[in-house]
C-alpha cells in the first residue's frame, strides 16, 4: 500500500508563507511523480503543482505560478510544497498525490495514490 503522509497546515495571514511536506513511508522514492491538489470549500479537488520522478521538470496552475514552489529530495525521501504571498483564496485541503511514472503521463492521467490531506487557512 502506497500512502503519502503530509504535514505542515495551518492558518496563516494573507501574505504569508507556508512549507508543505510529504513522504511516502517505506517506498522507493524515486519512482513517483508527486503532485499537490487542493479542495477548496464547496469546490473540487483541483492540481496545484506536479514534479517529475526524476525531479527536473515541475507543472504549476496558473494562479500559484511564481509564488508556489515544488521540491522533491529523493535523498531524503520528501516531497515540498514552498507557499508564499499566500492569499485567502489558497484556503483548502491539500492532498500530496503519487504515481509511479512521469509528469506528462501523471498530467494526462492523474495520480493512483493519496494522502489524506493537510489544511491551509489564510486569513484577509
Amino acid at each position: 500500500q502506497v500512502q503519502p503522509v503530509e504535514s505542515g497546515g495551518g492558518l496563516v495571514q494573507s501574505g504569508g508563507s507556508l512549507r508543505l511536506s510529504c513522504t511516502v513511508p517505506g517506498r522507493t522514492f524515486n519512482v513517483y511523480t508527486f503532485g499537490w491538489y487542493r479542495q477548496a470549500p464547496g469546490k473540487e479537488r483541483d492540481i496545484v503543482a506536479a514534479i517529475d520522478y526524476r525531479g527536473d521538470s515541475t507543472h504549476y496552475t496558473d494562479s500559484v505560478k511564481g509564488r508556489f514552489t515544488i521540491s522533491k529530495d529523493n535523498a531524503k525521501n520528501m516531497v515540498y510544497l514552498e507557499m508564499n504571498s499566500l492569499r485567502p483564496e489558497d484556503t483548502g485541503l491539500y492532498y500530496c498525490a503519487a504515481v509511479a511514472g512521469p509528469l506528462n503521463i501523471a498530467i494526462q492521467y492523474g495520480m493512483d495514490y493519496w494522502g489524506k490531506g493537510t489544511l491551509v487557512t489564510v486569513s484577509s
